[in-house]
């Protein structure tokens, strides 16, 4: 049978499932084909905003930027600039996605024993997941304010000196790691709650009707039996956390200086911030932060496969 045919067989097949899956394609490939497709096509130019195509008032200014080829690529992975960002969002990422998992399990390992207010305690931890995210940082903001921020009140309350919180390098990295957790903790606790429900519950009374403590009894069956879920909620936050622009872009803009700026704020402030706005280069900084997170995505697809293999 031809490609053909096998084509117009699983079309006349399948042609319910094609008719409604057609849209949604085609509205994935306006919104984010087409841009990835510029993004990566202007990351081969010296495109800038003295050279894009442009209209001012009735005339029409048209596009005089030349194709330059890996050059962009070449200047960005020779810069300083790029490691150090590329470091710090390392160690954002990693602090983050390790403190929302480890708080995450340990609470949804609380809410999974039956215990008083329980649906109350799983309502109070997921508020902040239902609160938008520019709302609370906004608010974190507030309560970092060093002057007249609730947390300094405290402090001061209990004869402690004012701490700098997003004025100085070392505590604005602490402050929006914090938030960044706090956002992201509802997240880890459901999905993990999730996964500890999966459980066999038989399996943890044999366990324990056969001596194993409650520690031998969480290597033993929790741990093995949330290793699939474990592994998808931190691939998901891992890329999550890469690419959290409002946390840091409104907490600090990348301050103080250009302490807190991870690779996709400093990508924006090229394109957006910075004047000339160079639009090459952020689309050059986009394209290397979608192959990182694509390597990521590849190591983890193997890591499963090697998973069910053992299995």
């Amino acid at each position: 049978m031809t490609s053909a045919a096998r084509l117009r067989r699983a079309l006349g097949t399948h042609w319910y499932a094609w008719t409604m899956t057609a849209p949604v394609v085609l509205v994935i490939g306006v919104i984010i084909g087409y841009p990835l497709v510029r993004g990566a096509f202007l990351s081969l130019t010296d495109a800038d905003e003295a050279n894009v195509a442009r209209d001012i008032g009735v005339n029409h200014i048209p596009a005089t930027y030349h194709f330059t080829g890996l050059d962009n690529y070449r200047a960005v992975l020779t810069d300083g600039v790029f490691w150090g960002r590329l470091g710090w969002t390392a160690t954002w990422t990693v602090a983050c996605v390790t403190l929302t998992f480890t708080i995450g399990l340990a609470l949804a390992s609380l809410l999974n024993r039956t215990l008083r207010g329980r649906t109350f305690y799983r309502l109070a931890l997921i508020l902040p997941w239902a609160i938008p995210a520019f709302i609370s940082v906004f608010t974190w903001r507030m309560l970092y304010n060093e002057k007249n921020g609730l947390l300094n009140k405290v402090l001061a309350g209990g004869g402690i000196d004012t701490v700098p919180w997003l004025n100085d390098p070392s505590w604005a990295k602490l402050s929006v790691i914090a938030v960044n957790v706090w956002l992201g903790v509802p997240f880890m606790l459901v999905a993990l709650l999730g996964g500890l429900q999966s459980i066999p519950g038989e399996l943890h009374e044999a366990a324990e009707t056969d001596g194993a403590s409650p520690w031998q009894r969480f290597v033993h069956i929790t741990v093995p039996g949330l290793r699939a879920v474990s592994s998808t909620v931190i691939l998901l936050s891992t890329i999550w956390t890469f690419n959290m622009f409002p946390v840091i872009f409104l907490l600090t803009r990348g301050g103080p200086g250009d302490a807190t700026e991870i690779l996709v704020t400093y990508a924006y402030r090229l394109s957006f911030v910075d004047s000339p706005r160079d639009f090459s280069a952020s689309a050059t900084w986009g394209v290397l932060i979608l192959l990182l997170l694509s390597l990521a995505a590849v190591v983890h697809r193997r890591a499963l496969r090697k998973q069910g293999e053992e299995w």
